[in-house]
């Protein structure tokens, strides 16, 4: 398996985003989740994904639950967790990164996950009216108190990456990237780089767009999040899954299925680039490590791209009340 660096870890180039150890995108339970972190165990994959709102906690639980099973494993895996993300008294979504709310949800996934520290800590969400500095040196507290080995922020853009590293260095930042959401090239990647932080790619198979067996339109329309997504609505997702029949084709022409060729894109755009599509299948797990390990050549990235050149999805990647916190730029 590759390696990227995180911090100063080295980690798996390829992770395992855990919001799918919940049932956001459908039904799930903790044997199949156990059975998805053995086999990554198995392949070296050592980095796993997660944050105290994926499935209200139970995705922490989840793999905490493992370790507790698994003695040693601890020392084997890199785990990331991410807060900030709240309800108000009437339910409404609300950004809070203010310490005494961070600290206490940190202890809370702490013992959910049954260690004492997680490797990475993220700021979830971006909040307007609190300085990017003040966040990181919140975060930079909680590392020098033994809670974090790290700090990151997810959804944010280079300029604020900027201010917050400024403050204390940011070993990851986690952004929605794949070949459908190409807006990280427009600085993110490039900051990343130049300040030595990850860029931790999620959905990087597009919430199955790019891969062999696309969410079909029934289930869809009963998931609260891509019903309403810009992607996955009518008739946006139609023209999507047509503009990618040639795609599909050049993956089975290199021997690869859609998702591995997606996966195997990804990392090849940046050696910083970690890739962490979450699945809850141990056949399209395979294909996504297969894509990790894959070796693409420049000419190979050209007819990627020329097949799905920039600006190819229709449809913006999140819906008005999705936008809630992760921050647009350029």
């Amino acid at each position: 398996m590759k390696t990227r660096t995180i911090g100063t870890a080295e980690v798996s180039a390829l992770g395992i985003g855990a919001m799918s150890f919940s049932d956001f995108y459908g039904e799930t339970s903790e044997a199949e989740s156990h059975a998805l972190l053995d086999r990554a165990r198995e392949v070296g994959v050592s980095h796993i994904d997660t944050s105290n709102i994926y499935g209200a906690g139970r995705s922490e639980t989840v793999i905490g639950s493992w370790l507790a099973a698994h003695p040693g494993a601890r020392d084997a895996v890199h785990i990331a967790t991410k807060a900030g993300i709240g309800s108000d008294a009437a339910g409404k979504r609300v950004i809070n990164n203010s310490p005494a709310y961070m600290e206490a949800q940190l202890d809370a996934s702490l013992k959910r996950l049954g260690t004492d520290h997680v490797d990475l800590f993220y700021a979830h969400r971006y909040q307007a009216d609190l300085p990017p500095e003040e966040v990181a040196g919140t975060l930079a507290r909680l590392v020098e108190k033994g809670k974090c080995r790290s700090i990151g922020f997810s959804e944010i853009a280079p300029a604020t990456l900027r201010r917050a590293a400024s403050e204390y260095p940011v070993a990851a930042v986690q952004s929605e990237y794949s070949l459908q959401t190409r807006a990280p090239e427009l600085g993110l990647i490039q900051t990343c780089a130049e300040l030595g932080t990850a860029l931790v790619a999620f959905s990087p198979v597009g919430r199955s767009l790019l891969t062999d067996a696309p969410i079909p339109r029934a289930r869809i329309e009963t998931n609260p999040f891509l019903s309403v997504n810009p992607r996955f609505t009518l008739p946006n997702h139609d023209f999507n899954l047509r503009a990618l029949v040639p795609f599909r084709e050049l993956a089975a022409d290199m021997g690869l299925s859609t998702a591995a060729l997606a996966i195997a894109w990804g990392l090849h755009k940046g050696e910083h680039i970690v890739s962490i599509p979450g699945t809850r299948s141990l056949a399209h797990f395979d294909e996504l490590v297969a894509g990790a390990n894959a070796v693409l050549t420049p000419e190979d990235m050209v007819r990627i791209e020329t097949v799905l050149p920039v600006g190819w999805c229709h449809g913006d990647r999140y819906a008005p009340g999705q936008w809630v916190g992760p921050q647009n730029y350029c």
